[in-house]
C-alpha cells in the first residue's frame, strides 16, 4: 500500500509527526519514505510493506497529511502501474521532459573514439534540432582484448562539447562504481556542462549490487536495459531495485533478444513489449535497433532494417530512441558495422516522425471509439 501525502508536506509538522506514530503502531507493517522534489512541490509516498490486506482505503486516507491511498496488488511495488492509481509517469532532468507520451532520440557514438568524432557527431545532433546524444566512454566486451573505451580519460572532452553544442542529455553506459565517481567528478569539474543519463547495459541487468549502488543516487536518471537472457518480469524486478534505493527516474530499455531464432539480426526484435512496458509500469520505454539489428543491411525498399524496427517500436509508443551514428562506420572502434551515417541523420530523424505521427494519430482514432 502507498500512501500519497499533500504536496510540499512539513516533515516537522504536529500531523506529519502523528501520521508516522500512528504507522509505527501497525503490526508487522514496515514503512519506508520517498521523498521527491520537482520544480513547483515538493512530493512524499509512504510505502507501507507487509501484509496490508486488513487496513482499509478509507482509514488510512482520513490519516493527517495523506491525500490518497493507493493498493497494491502488483510484484512491480515501486514503477509498477497500479489499479485507480494516478501518479505521473514522467520526469524532468535538465530541462528535459521524459515520460510515456513524449518521444527522444538520442543520436551518437556507441564508443567515443576520438575528440573530432565526438564534435562532428554533437554538432550534427544540434544542427537537426536534437539536445540528446549517447556517448560510449566505458564499454564491457565479450573478448578481454576488444576496445574497452577510453574511461575517464574522454569525459572531460566529451562534456566540454555537449556544453559548447547545447546537449543537454548524454546516455552513457557504466560497468561499476568507480565509473559513477569519475562522472560526477568531471562534471563539477568542468562546470556541469551537461547532463548524463547512466546507462545500465544488459550484462548488468542483474548485478544487484552495481544497482543498488545507483539507485542510491537521485540527481541522474537511470536507462535499464533488459537482459538479453531473462524473462521481462526479471528485467522489471531488476528496474524495481533501482527505485527500491530511490532513483524512480529509470526509462526501461528494449534491445533485442540473445538467440539465434533473430538471425541473420544481431538479437531478436522484442519491440512488441513496448506497450506491454507502459501498460505493467510507469516507466518511458527506450527501444535500441542499432543493438537489436547490428547491421547497415537495407530492404528491396531501400530502407535499413534498423529504420524498419525503429518504425516499428516508434508505432508502437516508444519514448526514446538510442541509435548508432558515426562520421566514419570503417574507423569506428566498436559496432562501426551498424552503425548510420551522419547524412542519414536528417533522413532517419525524419522518417522517426512519420512514425511518430501515424502513433499519434492511432491514439486518437481509438480515443474516439466507444466500445
Amino acid at each position: 500500500m502507498i500512501l500519497i501525502l499533500t504536496p510540499n508536506v512539513d516533515e516537522q509538522s504536529e500531523a506529519y509527526r502523528q501520521l508516522l506514530a500512528h504507522l509505527a503502531t501497525l503490526q508487522g507493517i514496515q514503512t519506508r519514505i520517498h521523498a521527491e522534489r520537482g520544480t513547483e512541490q515538493r512530493l512524499t509516498e509512504i510505502y507501507l510493506i507487509g501484509n496490508t490486506k486488513a487496513l482499509e482505503i478509507g482509514d488510512m486516507q482520513s490519516l493527517p497529511c495523506v491525500e490518497r491511498v493507493v493498493r497494491i496488488s502488483e510484484e512491480y511495488r515501486i514503477l509498477g502501474r497500479h489499479k485507480d492509481e494516478q501518479r505521473d509517469t514522467h520526469f524532468e532532468y535538465n530541462g528535459v521532459r521524459f515520460g510515456q507520451d513524449t518521444l527522444h532520440v538520442f543520436a551518437g557514438l556507441c564508443a567515443v573514439d576520438n575528440r573530432e568524432h565526438v564534435e562532428i557527431m554533437m554538432k550534427a545532433v544540434a544542427d537537426q534540432g536534437q539536445v540528446c546524444t549517447r556517448m560510449g566512454a566505458y564499454k564491457p566486451r565479450t573478448s578481454p582484448y576488444a576496445f574497452q573505451g577510453h574511461g575517464k580519460n574522454c569525459l572531460p572532452y566529451v562534456f566540454e562539447l555537449a556544453g559548447k553544442y547545447g546537449i543537454k542529455v548524454i546516455a552513457m553506459e557504466i560497468t561499476h562504481e568507480s565509473h559513477l565517481n569519475e562522472i560526477r567528478e568531471t562534471l563539477e569539474q568542468t562546470g556541469n556542462p551537461t547532463g548524463v543519463m547512466l546507462q545500465i547495459g544488459t550484462r548488468n541487468t542483474q548485478n544487484f549490487e552495481l544497482l543498488k549502488i545507483v539507485g542510491r543516487q537521485t540527481e541522474m536518471p537511470i536507462l535499464l536495459k533488459r537482459g538479453f537472457g531473462i524473462t521481462l518480469d526479471e528485467s522489471l524486478n531488476a528496474a524495481e531495485y533501482l527505485a527500491s534505493e530511490g532513483n524512480r527516474k529509470v526509462i526501461f530499455g528494449l534491445r533485442g533478444m540473445k538467440t539465434n531464432m533473430g538471425d541473420p539480426h544481431r538479437n531478436f526484435v522484442d519491440f512488441a513489449h513496448v506497450p506491454v512496458v507502459k501498460r505493467l509500469t510507469r516507466m518511458p520505454v527506450c527501444i535500441d535497433p542499432s543493438h537489436s539489428v547490428g547491421t547497415r543491411a537495407a530492404a528491396p525498399d531501400g530502407i535499413p532494417d534498423v529504420m524498419h524496427v525503429t518504425a516499428q517500436g516508434v508505432l508502437a509508443g516508444a519514448n526514446m530512441v538510442l541509435v548508432d551514428f558515426h562520421p566514419a562506420p570503417p574507423k569506428a572502434l566498436v559496432d562501426g558495422p551498424q552503425a548510420m551515417l551522419l547524412k542519414e541523420l536528417p533522413y532517419f530523424l525524419e522518417d522517426v516522425q512519420i512514425a511518430r505521427e501515424a502513433y499519434l494519430r492511432r491514439v486518437a482514432l481509438r480515443q474516439k471509439q466507444n466500445f
